[in-house]
């Protein structure tokens, strides 16, 4: 089956370009990203914070079934504009990747269809090269089937 989020990073460059068109209105899919309860059904995981405005801060933290924490990440919102982008910085706590920005773009394709075009900045290429060797485009596919599944419902 093809994957619907295409993920494209340049040989020896530092960032990636997520895209993914979704058929659901541009505010559907905005708020998808911008409320934390939808957030955590899609995302697979707990926001501890969550406050999606400018200088505004998230975590999340996911447990295995042993109550463990098997997954922490944490960031800043820098700029926030309904509907249009959101600027973010994303951090896996003890992954060893540091720091990330992500420039979030959100557009409207027709009355009932959006586009998100994410490109992501790493600190080096050897970060994105090792964050990519994970399951990251499987992952990322997973993750927008179920942001449209759960979204399209509202």
């Amino acid at each position: 089956m093809e994957r619907k989020t295409k993920v494209s990073a340049e040989e020896g460059k530092r960032d990636l370009f997520i895209t993914r068109d979704f058929d659901l209105p541009v505010a559907l899919l905005f708020m998808a990203y911008e409320k934390p309860k939808i957030v955590e059904q899609w995302m697979g995981t707990k926001a501890l914070k969550y406050d999606a405005q400018k200088h505004g801060s998230y975590q999340f933290q996911t447990k295995g079934p042993d109550g463990d924490v098997v997954f922490r990440a944490n960031g800043t919102f820098h700029d926030v504009v309904p509907n249009e982008r959101i600027v973010r910085t994303f951090e896996m706590e003890n992954a060893g990747f540091g720091v990330q920005i992500e420039f979030l773009e959100f557009e409207a394709l027709t009355e009932n269809s959006s586009r998100l075009v994410a490109h992501v900045v790493y600190k080096s290429v050897e970060f994105r090269d090792a964050n990519l060797k994970l399951p990251f485009a499987w992952g990322i596919n997973m993750a927008h089937d179920r942001l449209e599944e759960i979204v399209s419902k509202l």
